[in-house]
């Protein structure tokens, strides 16, 4: 990833079309900044969506990695899915 320079909000005002344009030719977020501090960012929408998609990703492997986890500290046994589907009344 390249040096990413923050465009100050004032300026991004009249930049907008551009900055836009930027952001999706490029595929690298346009940082925006007040008082020299980052506050905002544009990025290209389906960037954001794979992005999204990714910390989903991550959030389903963390999780079964602390199922799993769990699972070797209490040495208990996963519940067969059609156990859970009998309790859930969906066989």
């Amino acid at each position: 990833m390249s040096t990413i320079v923050p465009i100050a909000v004032s300026d991004a005002r009249d930049k907008l079309a551009s900055i836009i344009d930027r952001a999706r030719s490029e595929h690298e977020p346009v940082f925006l900044s007040r008082r020299g501090r980052r506050v905002a960012a544009v990025i290209d929408a389906d960037d954001l969506e794979r992005l999204i998609e990714l910390a989903e990703d991550m959030a389903d492997i963390r999780a079964a990695e602390e199922s799993r986890e769990e699972m070797r500290l209490t040495q208990s046994e996963p519940t067969p899915w059609d156990q859970v589907k009998a309790d859930l009344g969906l066989s």
